[in-house]
């Protein structure tokens, strides 16, 4: 007898809707190239090899034809099995974007995963570590590794210290409590519904602040669960992350063999 508990009915938006200025491609990031097929289609693939989802709600960018026609492709390869395909627009930021996706989600969805196309390698297993956390309770958990780098803190400086440098140390940050976040971020719906909801009413400067939908489901003061991530699920967002995710692909059994 299993003793795995049951999951929750569980939609993932994967977020396409980023610019990609930083990779030089003249396209949206989503379209560019990775082992000759857009980011994209890497990231929707190990969506839907994961098994975890109902619905998949892809937020796109605008102008971006070229992706609508080979989802629709995709689309039709999934009709007799899979999770239901749904494309949505991209609005102007990120959160804009996710509110987009939680537009998009069917009836009877209880969890939702936001993940990052540009983590297009992100393996399967990481997605079920989150969703069994859904399962196991938590309301919001997301993927995470321990930093590497020793990380310091640091104020701009002036005057006679700023011919110098441009920075001043202030503090080294203790390593063993650090972690590099990652996607797929995984939330009970309504609570990503009900951090969403005082998202729109942030000012500028305090949309500004926020980098993830982890920060704004502990700006409710809710518990934020992390698990092991992986070194392989690393952001394509310059070149060079490009370059890497190549590499990793042509690795000599594939992108999936390692396991951490």
């Amino acid at each position: 007898m299993s003793n795995a508990l049951p999951r929750p009915v569980t939609a993932v938006i994967l977020v396409a809707a980023g610019s990609g200025e930083r990779l030089g491609h003249g396209m949206p990031k989503a379209a560019v190239p990775l082992g000759g097929e857009p980011i994209l289609m890497h990231a929707l693939r190990g969506v839907v090899a994961s098994g975890v989802s109902s619905q998949v709600c892809i937020v796109l960018p605008a102008g971006a034809d070229g992706l609508h026609e080979l989802l629709e492709e995709f689309r039709e390869e999934l009709a007799d099995g899979g999770p239901v395909l749904t494309l949505v627009d991209g609005g102007a930021t990120r959160a804009e974007s996710v509110r987009a996706g939680l537009g998009g989600l069917m009836e009877g969805i209880e969890a939702v995963l936001v993940h990052d196309a540009a983590r297009a390698l992100t393996p399967e297993y990481v997605f079920h570590r989150v969703v069994d956390s859904l399962a196991a309770g938590a309301v919001a958990v997301i993927p995470a590794v321990p930093v590497v780098d020793t990380v310091k803190t640091v104020a701009s400086t002036s005057g006679e210290d700023a011919a110098i440098a441009p920075e001043l140390v202030t503090g080294t940050a203790p390593r063993e409590e650090l972690r590099s976040v990652q996607t797929p971020q995984g939330f009970r719906l309504s609570t990503l519904h009900d951090a969403h909801r005082a998202a729109s009413r942030f000012d500028e400067a305090q949309a500004a602040a926020v980098t993830d939908d982890a920060m704004l489901v502990e700006l409710l003061g809710v518990p934020v669960h992390a698990v092991h991530g992986s070194t392989q699920s690393l952001k394509i967002t310059t070149p060079l992350d490009l370059i890497i995710a190549e590499g990793l692909l042509e690795g000599p059994l594939g992108i999936r063999w390692v396991e951490g």
